[in-house]
């Protein structure tokens, strides 16, 4: 499994983020899973969020880009793509990672990055964050996006801060 090796990582402060949340509606029960895991992660550092639902992963890139621009400090990208037997899975994999990199690079806001690429259902129940799972992919997505947010926060400060200086 995957999450062997993850980091230990300490509670942040995100009350003054505010996070959506952005998931696909295909394999509900893993992608509710990884719901309620953003969801807890959220809570747990104060952050404000919404839940917005799409179709698919292929989704996931337009309307993360539509929350961001709208003034989300960060989204959290969730979905489920369980490869088939024909070439679909790699059409939309690759759509929704190169679109979702794309978003966050043109708007220079975090998307915590939590779509499933699977060889089958089993390793996504693996990863949902539900009670037998062994990994929380949703609230690992989250965390991600919150301290990018704070990183990129703290940066820009940093550079206000050193302009004002010279």
């Amino acid at each position: 499994m995957a999450g062997h090796g993850a980091p230990e990582r300490a509670q942040i402060d995100g009350s003054d983020l505010d996070v959506v949340i952005i998931a696909g509606t295909w394999h509900d029960v893993i992608t509710d899973g990884m719901i309620a895991g953003a969801q807890r992660t959220l809570d747990a550092a104060g952050a404000t969020h919404h839940l917005v639902r799409v179709a698919g992963s292929f989704e996931l890139p337009v309307v993360a880009k539509a929350a961001l621009e709208a003034g989300a400090d960060a989204v959290v990208a969730l979905g489920v793509i369980i490869r088939g037997g024909t070439p679909h899975f790699d059409f939309v994999a690759a759509a929704a990672t190169d679109g979702l990199t794309r978003v966050a690079l043109d708007t220079g806001k975090p998307v915590g990055f939590g779509v499933l690429t699977l060889d089958d259902e089993q390793q996504g129940l693996d990863r949902a964050g539900l009670p037998d799972s062994k990994e929380d992919k949703g609230a690992e997505a989250a965390d991600a996006a919150m301290r990018t947010a704070l990183t990129l926060r703290t940066l820009r400060e940093l550079r206000i801060t050193e302009d004002i200086d010279a």
